[in-house]
């Protein structure tokens, strides 16, 4: 062995040996039964109990309706007709009594019918004039003009040249049943039809009957589209004043 190589061999057993003193001197501890083992997990840390939670500001208070207006519900979009407030403010007036008994008008009314018929069964419309009031309280009958005669008016409306339909319209209204209108007013009249006070829509078959005596029943489709009674009709006052002959609503 060459000097070089037992120096290197020197350095490193010396190398070696310090090494192994500078270890730690520890040994492995005996292993430990189950049983012998101890809890070691961390105990949980300790809180504290639960508090009870303070009421919301205002929370035991009564609160006031100033605080929290009311808000009101809306209104329908479309409010019954037929409810008790307007009932109160528009209340229904009976219809008149459909009357056949002329006994039941005064003298004076039955006398100015009976003329008024008999004028028109005599096929003579001058027979008329007679009974046409022309004073203060004239009788109204369609005029084209104020000044213009009331018979010639009449034989204007009339259908032929002599007036005799109107004489036959006549005859035919003043045998049907009457009302009585605007009673206790100076309005008042006996008026014939009495379909000139009833609704249309309120006859029975026989009253039907009785009104397509004086129209035909495309009239009375007509009237009932505008809801009233429009042909012609007869007024004679309580004191037997021929009030008015007069046509339409």
């Amino acid at each position: 062995m060459t000097i070089s190589s037992r120096v290197r061999l020197i350095c490193l057993t010396g190398a070696l040996a310090l090494s192994v003193t500078s270890l730690p001197l520890s040994w492995p501890s005996p292993a430990l039964a189950l049983s012998d083992i101890k809890d070691i997990t961390p105990a949980p840390p300790e809180q504290d109990p639960p508090s009870t939670p303070a009421p919301a500001p205002g929370e035991d208070e009564v609160l006031s309706d100033e605080a929290f207006p009311v808000i009101p519900d809306p209104d329908p979009l479309i409010k019954p007709s037929n409810t008790d407030e307007s009932d109160a403010a528009t209340p229904q007036e009976p219809a008149p009594e459909v009357i056949y008994d002329l006994q039941k008008a005064p003298e004076p009314v039955r006398r100015m019918r009976q003329l008024i018929m008999d004028a028109a069964a005599s096929g003579d419309i001058q027979a008329l004039k007679p009974l046409i009031d022309v004073g203060p309280n004239q009788t109204q009958v369609p005029l084209q003009t104020s000044d213009q005669d009331p018979i010639a008016a009449l034989k204007g409306l009339s259908g032929d040249d002599e007036g005799q339909e109107i004489l036959a319209i006549l005859l035919d209204i003043l045998s049907t049943g009457f009302v009585q209108l605007d009673k206790g007013t100076p309005d008042e009249a006996y008026v014939w039809p009495y379909f000139a006070g009833k609704s249309l829509a309120l006859l029975t078959p026989r009253e039907r009957v009785e009104l397509l005596r004086i129209v035909t029943a495309g009239d009375v489709a007509e009237m009932q589209e505008q809801g009233n009674y429009n042909f012609f009709r007869v007024g004679i006052s309580p004191d037997g004043k021929w009030k008015f002959f007069a046509v339409g609503d």
